[in-house]
């Protein structure tokens, strides 16, 4: 496999849950903003800052970024990817965009994640953002 280059979003992420009919959220905002509509669920993912109280969310998520584009054809990324933070035992939220992929892990697991993906010789840009 490929080795890559991570950028650390400096901005903490929450992971939102809206049930499945509620419309796209107003206060999703931020550096990082992804919305999902499921016959479940609507998800979000935005600044950690923006959920208001009383939605459903989880919060200290720090978003690493593979640097460049990825094409849609290769083969095993993710799968390897992930397998080396299993293996560091850091659970991981997958987001592929149209250009490349997020791995969104809990800030608390983010020296293991940093390490795990160092280990397989992938370069990190970036640190633990504070906020």
């Amino acid at each position: 496999m490929s080795t890559f280059r991570f950028r650390v979003l400096q901005e903490r992420l929450a992971i939102a849950r809206l049930a499945h009919d509620a419309p796209f959220p107003r206060w999703a905002n931020g550096q990082f903003v992804h919305l999902a509509r499921t016959s479940d669920e609507v998800s979000i993912v935005c600044a950690q800052s923006c959920v208001p109280p009383g939605v459903r969310h989880e919060r200290e998520r720090v978003a690493l970024g593979i640097v460049g584009v990825v094409e849609m054809t290769t083969i095993g990324v993710l799968a390897a990817l992930c397998g080396a933070l299993a293996r560091a035992k850091v659970s991981v939220f997958v987001i592929s965009t149209y250009d490349t992929d997020w791995l969104i892990v809990r800030a608390e697991q983010f020296a293991a994640a940093k390490a795990a993906l160092e280990a397989q010789g992938h370069a990190i840009e970036g640190e633990l953002p504070l906020v």
